[in-house]
């Protein structure tokens, strides 16, 4: 049973690319844009930092980051709580083996614009990892989603049985399990090289997941094979833990639902 965690909390963004929705906003960093009174990051830590298992939190973001964002981030570090900064790699995959060689496993992985993450969906996380899982995701599927808002999510994954969208929210378990972090290093942004793509995750299972033959639970059992370590899924009920902010049309529903007038909302 796992009772204390990392969190690998991810907020860089690519170099010398302002984000549109920070520049929108008047800030230099999308974790510090202002939602419903407080910053991005500030919400996130607020949820994660609170929960009674989590004992560090690594922040991975470039060194420009850091310094616009640490008198925001060190509100939450205690002395059985620490905050860290480690400077981003160049791409998600090399940031979360960043984070994990500093750090103590298990780890939980996560968005600085997550910010309706709730203990409950953490708890589900690190639960699976207890019960012998290497790696998890967590996710939610479309009818969960729709119903907070008809236009939280756009794309999903299409499987046999359902369409789901990831709650960027991801556990590892030890070590071991950094074999399939290690092959995304090379992967870099997968959508724009499809051998890339290919090579990863084979092309039996790409064709399998694409048309939407097989379920989901069986895509992971593919997975797991394919990487040589146990991935399971995390299902999560609550659609709320598939919305981050994205653009304008989702940070304006996030708004909503954290002001309580997503009824009242309109895209």
């Amino acid at each position: 049973m796992i009772t204390q965690f990392d969190v690998i909390l991810l907020a860089a963004q690519r170099a010398g690319v302002v984000n549109p929705l920070a520049e929108a906003h008047g800030v230099s960093h999308k974790c510090l844009i202002p939602i419903a009174g407080e910053a991005l990051i500030a919400r996130t830590l607020a949820s994660i930092s609170s929960h009674p298992g989590c004992r560090a939190v690594h922040i991975l973001i470039e060194p420009d980051g850091e310094r616009a964002v640490r008198p925001v981030a060190e509100i939450f570090a205690r002395d059985d709580l620490p905050i860290r900064f480690i400077a981003s790699d160049s791409n998600i995959a090399g940031s979360v083996l960043l984070g994990c060689e500093n750090g103590t496993a298990p780890f939980v992985v996560t968005t600085a614009d997550n910010v309706l993450i709730k203990h409950d969906s953490i708890e589900r996380l690190v639960k699976v990892m207890g019960e012998g899982a290497d790696a998890a995701a967590a996710l939610a599927n479309k009818d969960d989603i729709r119903s907070v808002h008809p236009e939280a999510q756009r794309f999903f994954y299409e499987f046999r049985d359902h369409g789901y969208a990831n709650c960027n929210l991801y556990g590892i378990a030890d070590r071991h399990a950094l074999n399939a972090v290690e092959i995304f290093r090379e992967g870099g942004q997968f959508m724009n090289h499809p051998r890339r793509l290919v090579n990863a995750f084979g092309l039996l299972n790409i064709l399998m997941m694409r048309f939407g033959w097989i379920k989901i639970d069986s895509a992971f059992e593919r997975m797991s094979k394919r990487f040589g370590i146990d991935i399971r899924r995390v299902p999560l009920a609550d659609g709320t833990q598939a919305i981050d902010v994205d653009n304008e049309r989702t940070y304006r529903i996030v708004e909503a639902i954290l002001e309580n007038r997503v009824d009242s909302l309109k895209i």
